[in-house]
């Protein structure tokens, strides 16, 4: 809690001077909350990345589908389910903090992820896991409503700062998460004592799913005692004038032709860059747990928890300390190719690795991971200034870029399973190898979609 007052009072230092809300109260409390909020439900999504794959091929085996390439298909199918309910739901619940206020919608999102990711953890067979991931994710628009509550508290000079809170929250949260993953996996092994029994050894997954949910509901109960309403009820929209939320879908993706070349390039960059991504989200723990003989890495759960929580760690870095003299040296243009030029050598480079030297692993997740944290920061600069200066609705431009953003992370898991489904047992051209070269070719492509792009003169000088 501590540390948690001490950053909001260094980003409000750092970004700006601080003003009371509306009413004359001191904002630290709710900007405490959701802090923790963010936090947590990113330490809870990615608290599953270092056994999730394990955890479903386990699954995927006692259903009957025991070659390779049918067993690991089930895992990028579970992945997609959690973002397919993010992407149909999310909207839902945006549209409903606009008729009965950001807190109830926020309540409800640490309920869903306290009780689905216990369930999780439960799960004991492959319909159940994908169910409750669905779930989980269409119960879940925490961080949707989370930017609408801070943007109903803040001032246009203080939107940037409480913005950068929540994403220095999502690297904290992706630092901390893959780690807490690792260590808290087969307890009956790695602890031993009241876990050593029948039970726990029956539920290797089950203890980290437990903590994050107790996590959870603890944020729950510092919502519901300190966390107050932010929008006045006479700003709430009433049914008629409130948009559905699937309507809302169709819109965000419809409304990308009407925008201007330059900002739909950008947006179709940005899609571009998160389809290889998740690809790579997906297939990493797949190579990484193939045994060594068959040309993967050898390594169990804890040692993918250390290396998603280094790629966090790197994150953090770049996004917390070193983007902005960057930015303020360079050009932010040049920074995103940088960025994506960077994820896509990592990206190829992955199949290619060896157990050890780690240090070499670690290497070429950080080509990933500082690739990322270049690209994010910098393409969102440009969109908004390119929105900005061709007098578009942001709102409206933020939702097209979401809306085929998410479409991607749904895409992305689903493909690349099904390509290594059909290469990890192929000799020649098509083994292992091709979904990695595929995500760093697609990532690629973000340069070209980019190539010749005019930018307005606002932008150029933005920096």
């Amino acid at each position: 809690m501590k540390f948690a007052h001490e950053y909001i009072r260094w980003f409000e230092r750092t970004k700006g001077k601080r003003a009371n809300m509306s009413d004359g109260g001191d904002e630290r409390s709710p900007l405490l909350i959701l802090f923790l909020v963010v936090l947590i439900d990113m330490i809870g999504f990615t608290l599953v990345i270092p056994f999730l794959t394990y955890f479903i091929q386990d699954l995927a085996e006692a259903d009957g589908f025991l070659d390779a390439g049918s067993r690991d298909r089930w895992v990028g199918i579970v992945l997609a389910a959690y973002t397919l309910g993010q992407f149909l739901f999310t909207p839902i619940l945006g549209s409903l903090s606009d008729k009965i206020g950001r807190r109830p919608i926020l309540l409800f999102g640490l309920v869903a992820n306290t009780v689905f990711l216990i369930m999780f953890g439960l799960a004991s067979a492959l319909w159940m896991a994908l169910l409750v991931r669905f779930l989980a994710g269409a119960g879940n628009g925490n961080i949707a409503v989370t930017k609408a509550y801070i943007g109903d508290i803040s001032s246009s000079e203080q939107l940037p700062a409480r913005m950068g809170m929540i994403g220095a929250s999502f690297g904290l949260g992706f630092m901390i998460g893959p780690f807490i993953g690792g260590i808290l996996t087969d307890p009956a092994s790695s602890f031993g004592g009241p876990f050593a029994n029948d039970w726990w050894e029956a539920h290797p997954y089950f203890l980290p799913c437990l903590f994050s949910g107790v996590l959870s509901a603890i944020s729950f109960l510092l919502a519901i005692k300190m966390l107050p309403e932010s929008l006045p009820k006479e700003k709430r929209k009433s049914g008629s004038q409130n948009e559905l939320g699937f309507k809302k879908i169709i819109n965000n993706l419809v409304g990308i032709r009407d925008l201007n070349p330059t900002v739909r390039k950008l947006i179709f960059v940005n899609a571009s860059f998160l389809l290889a991504f998740t690809m790579m989200h997906t297939t990493f723990i797949l190579f990484t747990a193939m045994p060594i003989d068959k040309g993967g890495l050898g390594y169990d759960e804890r040692m993918n928890g250390y290396i998603f929580a280094f790629v966090g760690l790197i994150g953090v870095i770049v996004q917390g300390g070193l983007i902005r003299p960057l930015t303020k040296r360079y050009d932010v243009r040049n920074l995103m190719v940088l960025g994506i030029f960077l994820t896509a050598f990592g990206l190829g480079w992955i199949p290619y690795l060896n157990p050890t030297p780690f240090t070499i692993v670690l290497l070429a997740m950080t080509f990933i991971a500082a690739g990322n944290g270049l690209f994010q920061p910098t393409q969102s600069t440009l969109l908004t200034t390119e929105a900005r200066g061709g007098n578009l609705d942001l709102g409206r431009v933020m939702g097209a870029q979401e809306g085929l953003g998410a479409l991607s992370r749904i895409i992305g898991p689903i493909i690349a399973a099904f390509i290594w489904a059909e290469t990890v047992e192929g000799v020649g051209l098509w083994t292992y190898h091709t979904v990695f070269r595929a995500a760093g070719l697609i990532a690629v492509l973000g340069i070209l979609i980019q190539w010749g792009m005019v930018l307005t003169k606002s932008s150029d000088d933005e920096e």
